[in-house]
């Protein structure tokens, strides 16, 4: 395994001349996808020139998965005639679903989708819920990361971020039962969304200084090893080591890896055994597999069973990032630009 800690002269996949071969074949079946997968291929494997990266981006919203997601939105705004639920089916995971695939910031679809959104809401104190219900940090992570993404603009966004930092506990982390039961240690999941919501509103031009809160929310994982138990060591659920996309809340090794590359932190020991269990995924072949969908809804598969495109675009640009390989060798972005 290359070095997590210093840049190598070879991208982390193609050390040998046969798996420089096998780089090229995967590359030539990752461009046979949805543009959803392509532009992300000629921005982070191939190096492509901006502007051809931009033109296949703009064909998420007229081709392929997109257009369908996009074509699935009724009259109101919404998807499913929901704000939350049905998962996963919902307007607001249907958000999150074309955020991944990088529906350019923006789109009028989307921005009707978040001012139903951010209408909808309960706003207590910056903190917001979809439920008649106290403020909820996932769902208020949700909101600020679909607003800022998307461009949609509120005056109550800045509030809602100020909310989060006010919520991050002792330990760098966040947890949504905190408010409820007390808790005062993070969690996984709770985590990993409100951080992605942090960057997604600095990358936004956002008004609060988020980088300190981002920076102790990062060490939560990294006292962690991303995901284990800091105190015994141990994986803290065995589901962490699975990658279904899209992970709709949920956390996973893979995500997590996504974030802290997206967030240019630099590759840390700490994450080299999270990295590994990504490499030893990787069928003979250079592909990774689809895991199985979360239980719920699903406007349509986005893949059948067996090797994925998703998950291989994924899992190259993580590995890629962990040897400091720079751009060619990268999977679909944590924070898509």
């Amino acid at each position: 395994m290359a070095a997590l800690n210093g840049p190598s002269d070879s991208l982390a996949w193609t050390e040998t001349a046969a798996a420089r071969s096998t780089a090229q074949d995967v590359i030539g079946w990752l461009l046979e996808g949805d543009p959803a997968v392509r532009w992300q291929v000629l921005q982070d494997l191939v190096g492509a020139a901006p502007e051809e990266v931009a033109a296949e981006r703009r064909r998420v919203a007229s081709e392929g998965w997109g257009a369908r997601l996009l074509a699935a939105q009724d009259e109101a705004g919404t998807w499913a005639q929901g704000l939350y639920l049905p998962k996963w089916t919902s307007t607001t995971y249907t958000l999150l679903l074309l955020r991944w695939l990088g529906l350019p910031a923006g789109y009028p679809h989307a921005i009707r989708g978040c001012k139903c959104l951010w209408e909808g809401a309960t706003y207590t104190d910056g903190g917001l819920n979809l439920f008649p219900r106290p403020p909820e940090t996932c769902i208020t992570g949700m909101l600020v990361l679909l607003a800022s993404h998307f461009r949609f603009k509120d005056p109550r966004v800045d509030g809602a971020v100020a909310w989060l930092l006010r919520d991050q506990l002792p330990d760098g982390g966040w947890n949504c039962r905190a408010l409820r039961t007390g808790s005062q240690h993070g969690s996984f999941h709770t985590t990993i969304t409100v951080l992605e919501a942090l960057l997604a509103y600095r990358l936004a031009g956002g008004a609060i200084d988020v980088l300190e809160a981002s920076a102790r929310g990062r060490a939560f994982f990294l006292l962690h090893h991303l995901y284990r138990s800091h105190t015994t060591g141990r994986i803290a659920k065995s589901e962490f080591t699975r990658f279904p996309f899209p992970p709709q809340w949920h956390f996973d090794i893979l995500r997590g890896l996504e974030y802290f590359r997206a967030s240019s932190a630099p590759p840390d020991p700490r994450l080299a055994d999270a990295v590994e269990k990504i490499r030893s995924a990787q069928d003979p072949d250079g592909r990774w597999k689809r895991y199985p969908p979360y239980p719920g809804r699903q406007w349509f598969p986005l893949e059948p069973p067996g090797a994925s495109r998703i998950a291989t675009l994924r899992c190259l640009r993580v590995l890629n990032w962990s040897c400091g390989s720079g751009t060619k060798a990268s999977g679909i972005a944590a924070q898509p630009g």
